[in-house]
């Protein structure tokens, strides 16, 4: 299952393995409707950052974009029959990132559906895309232990960052676009420094994979949730 909260905090969507995304009113916990066309469970869901869009990833193979107000679909992209594992809007909402199991990283324009860029060099399934705070890079979270970084204007692969001895599952920027935090197969979480791509902290105490992470709206913390059935908080120094 995937969730992401509307940039209003007022609504919650939520992707299933019975193909369908549920979209839920936060104040009274009301489902609000259920938007249905997926043929595979649905792996990621991303609202568009002024909440008018929802975009999901299905195992089917295609990318659903939704008005989030009503729940028409609006746009089906179709991505070569693989596995889309991560969707992501940039900050401008001009473009979506989608990660899967093609080993490749597709940036769509969100207007027309148009692919802008296909990023390749991962040896495996990517399974988070995540854009910097500007909008200027983009990075990727693989199952063959690496997170790599893009310059969106053009597609070129900047550094690989490397460290995680299993598969990466989740990479977030902190707000100030400064670093990145990932959450690995390893049980780690590790912090890496943008502009030069050294890792500046590993974090251990999970006993399991870490599935997801986020840094806080200030960037002091961050949030792991983890296979080991725990979330945690660290504090960033």
């Amino acid at each position: 299952m995937s969730v992401s909260f509307s940039p209003e905090g007022n609504l919650l969507a939520s992707g299933s393995d019975d193909n369908t995304i549920k979209l839920w009113h936060l104040a009274n916990d009301i489902e609000v409707r259920t938007l249905r066309d997926h043929k595979g469970s649905v792996l990621s869901v991303s609202f568009s950052p002024d909440g008018v869009l929802l975009a999901s990833g299905s195992g089917d193979g295609t990318i659903k974009l939704w008005r989030a107000t009503d729940g028409i679909q609006k746009r089906t992209i179709v991505e070569n029959r693989s596995r889309i594992l991560s969707v992501s809007f940039s900050p401008d909402g001009v473009l979506l990132a989608s990660g899967g199991s093609g080993k490749v990283v597709k940036l769509w324009r969100v207007k027309d559906g148009i692919e802008v860029h296909t990023l390749t060099g991962h040896a495996d399934n990517v399974w988070s895309v995540s854009f910097s705070p500007d909008g200027a890079l983009l990075a990727s979270g693989s199952g063959d232990g690496t997170i790599k970084l893009w310059r969106v204007e053009d597609g070129t692969e900047i550094r690989t960052l490397r460290g995680h001895t299993d598969v990466v599952w989740s990479v977030s920027f902190s707000p100030d676009g400064a670093l990145l935090a990932s959450g690995s197969g390893d049980g780690t979480v590790r912090l890496w420094r943008v502009a030069s791509g050294v890792e500046a902290q590993t974090l251990r105490g999970h006993t399991r994979d870490v599935r997801s992470v986020v840094f806080s709206s200030d960037g002091s913390l961050i949030a792991s949730a983890s296979e080991d059935e725990t979330i945690k908080l660290w504090q960033v120094c």
